[in-house]
């Protein structure tokens, strides 16, 4: 298995055309992931017909599905938004972040290559070169590459799955929070995971997993003007 760029993922196969109703939930998905649409921030069906270029029945069949990720709410007048996330809504999220992506993480570095280390210390190179160029958006792409990379290396679809829904509801108040602080410095528990998949350390990245998720939800409460 190969480390892949989750944030392009569905696609049958190298090349296949999508449906169109996929196509537009994959660009809808990645305008909600990456923070491109606001939390609060209230958008009408026909608005994200015009500019997504679909037709009205894709959008809202991607829409629907969105809503069933609690990636979307619906405000009624035929307009939809991001969720606003409370305190305790971080709390939680923080909580179940941090249970199953370091459960991933541990499970990724009993079956991850030296190869596929590799392609994740490549993006995480990428990663430093956007925060380096306070580049917000390019930083918000690799680090959820580098995250859905690692995972898909665990063998644990389920989980995994349940992770990438997860990230549906925090990425935009990541944006927030890295649009507020900018591209600062942090630990970098990347490095911290990377070295740990090098030594073979399963328990290791975890812990190193678990300091990055909480470190990434304090970053969203500051942005969102809360302290937890």
């Amino acid at each position: 298995m190969s480390v892949t760029n989750s944030a392009t993922q569905g696609a049958p196969g190298e090349g296949a055309k999508l449906p169109a109703h996929e196509t537009v939930y994959q660009q809808l998905r990645a305008q909600i992931l990456f923070g491109e649409l606001a939390p609060g921030q209230a958008v009408t069906i026909q608005g994200l017909t015009e500019a997504l270029n679909a037709g009205m029945t894709p959008v809202r069949e991607a829409i629907r599905r969105l809503i069933s990720d609690g990636a979307l709410v619906f405000q009624g007048n035929r307009r939809v938004s991001v969720p606003l996330l409370r305190s305790e809504d971080i709390d939680e999220l923080g909580f179940v972040r941090k249970t199953i992506e370091s459960e991933l993480a541990r499970r990724a570095a009993l079956h991850i290559t030296d190869d596929q280390i590799d392609q994740l210390e490549a993006i995480d190179t990428a990663l430093d070169q956007a925060i380096s160029a306070g580049d917000v958006a390019g930083y918000l792409v690799q680090n959820y590459s580098f995250h859905s990379g690692l995972y898909a290396c665990a063998n644990a679809p389920i989980m995994a799955d349940l992770a990438d829904r997860l990230w549906l509801r925090f990425g935009p108040s990541l944006r927030v929070g890295r649009g507020r602080f900018g591209t600062q410095s942090f630990p970098d528990r990347h490095k911290d995971i990377l070295e740990a998949m090098r030594q073979r350390q399963p328990e290791k990245v975890a812990l190193a997993m678990e300091k990055d998720v909480a470190q990434g939800m304090e970053q969203v409460s500051q942005g969102l003007g809360r302290a937890n």
